[in-house]
């Protein structure tokens, strides 16, 4: 079907990415990027179609910052916990 509106398409609002990294990641970035991502369709909506563009772009940002922030983590636990039973072990606790 021919586009007769002009209107471009509707950019993706990342929104099922922005969920999961709000629940398996990062949760106040995740946040951000469930925001970022719902203004997209509200933009799109009203003819705004830079905005819902660059809030789409915010919304993919967030949610990989978020997930980042998420692997930072973990890779910090994890170093910690060997850093503990190394140390257990040096000190005969094991």
């Amino acid at each position: 079907m021919e586009n007769l509106s002009n209107q471009p398409p509707k950019p993706d609002n990342h929104l099922v990415w922005a969920i999961l990294s709000t629940v398996l990641c990062c949760l106040p970035l995740g946040i951000v990027s469930i925001i970022k991502s719902t203004k997209v369709n509200e933009h799109y909506a009203a003819g705004h179609y830079d905005e819902a563009q660059k809030a789409s772009e915010e919304a993919k940002k967030w949610a990989i910052w978020s997930a980042v922030a998420a692997i930072a983590v973990w890779v910090i636990y994890f170093i910690l916990i060997g850093i503990g039973v190394a140390g257990g072990i040096m000190s005969g606790g094991y």
